[in-house]
């Protein structure tokens, strides 16, 4: 205590700095936070708004079978692993993504979904087989649309799309896309005339060095005009042929869907990054600050990050 201090001086001064960790009634990430999965240590220069989403991360627990013809097979990430994720950057809700690992077996990302309670949403994937008891116990449980991977070998096939989209549409679910630029411009067709809201991952993978010049990011964009899809703004590694840290070609698509349609786009870390663990693991931070190049408005931002998963995911509005 320095000299001549009080009780009370003391008492005022940890109350003060007890309050400067508090923004708008969130912590603020730790200043150094080692992360799995991760590299990098620092927290981001964005402050992240209360309520905060991550719409795209995964869990992996090797407790649950893989499915036999899964070729993405990670390493554990666990649900703690997670919550230092969110510690670090500062995001407080968040929405599961079945890999296509664990083919339809959602347990695992379903116990995960329970552990993390309310704060969180999943997306599952199921075949055509899925009776509409088991879709309503899911919506029961959290789960609030369906995914098709086609980008790997997985559990569902096109053909499932559009009778899938009609069952989940009485839910209030989405369908969400993973593909390749060549299989989303080969099913293009089909997601023209489905009837629920679509959901595409990983800036819905348009093809660098053509970026927004290329037919697939028109098609994807006539589709958002008409109200009914999304696209998450994730994966800057997906398709970059710049790569980090400013991502400079993948990061003039997300601009571009920020900047034309900021009410149909939310934010994903598509942490453990199933496809970056052989290569060079990417900077939580560093994609989290790319959001400051993409949405520089942070009104914007806070749509994005906020209000536009509330709509998506089922969220209380804030």
């Amino acid at each position: 205590m320095p000299s001549g201090w009080t009780r009370r001086d003391v008492l005022t001064t940890l109350s003060t700095t007890a309050a400067a960790a508090l923004v708008g009634g969130r912590a603020r990430p730790a200043a150094a936070q080692s992360v799995k999965w991760s590299a990098g240590t620092e927290a981001p220069k964005l402050k992240a708004p209360a309520n905060a989403t991550d719409c795209h991360h995964h869990i992996y627990n090797s407790k649950f079978p893989v499915d036999p013809t899964a070729t993405l097979r990670p390493a554990d990430a666990s649900v703690d692993d997670y919550r230092a994720l969110q510690k670090r950057i500062g995001t407080t809700r968040n929405v599961l993504v079945q890999p296509s690992t664990y083919g339809t077996d959602n347990r695992a990302h379903l116990e995960a979904l329970a552990a993390f309670g309310p704060t969180a949403r999943m997306v599952a994937v199921v075949n055509d087989q899925v009776t509409t008891e088991e879709l309503k116990r899911l919506h029961a449980l959290g789960v609030r649309g369906i995914r098709f991977n086609l980008a790997q070998a997985g559990a569902t096939t096109p053909e499932m799309m559009e009778p899938l989209s009609r069952r989940v549409n009485d839910l209030g679910w989405h369908i969400q896309i993973n593909a390749s630029a060549v299989k989303i411009m080969e099913v293009m067709p089909i997601l023209e005339r489905v009837p629920s809201p679509i959901v595409f991952d990983h800036l819905a993978h348009i093809p660098q060095p053509a970026g927004v010049n290329d037919p697939l990011y028109a098609k994807v964009r006539a589709l958002m005009d008409k109200g009914r899809t999304w696209v998450k703004l994730s994966g800057a590694y997906a398709d970059t042929k710049v790569g980090p840290p400013t991502y400079a070609d993948s990061s003039a698509v997300a601009r571009a869907y920020a900047k034309a349609m900021p009410e149909r786009c939310v934010w994903g870390s598509d942490w453990p990054h199933p496809t970056e663990q052989s290569k060079q693991l990417p900077d939580d931070a560093i994609l989290f600050d790319l959001l400051i190049d993409w949405v520089p408005d942070e009104a914007t931002r806070t749509r994005i990050l906020v209000d536009n998963p509330a709509t998506l995911y089922d969220f209380p509005k804030s």
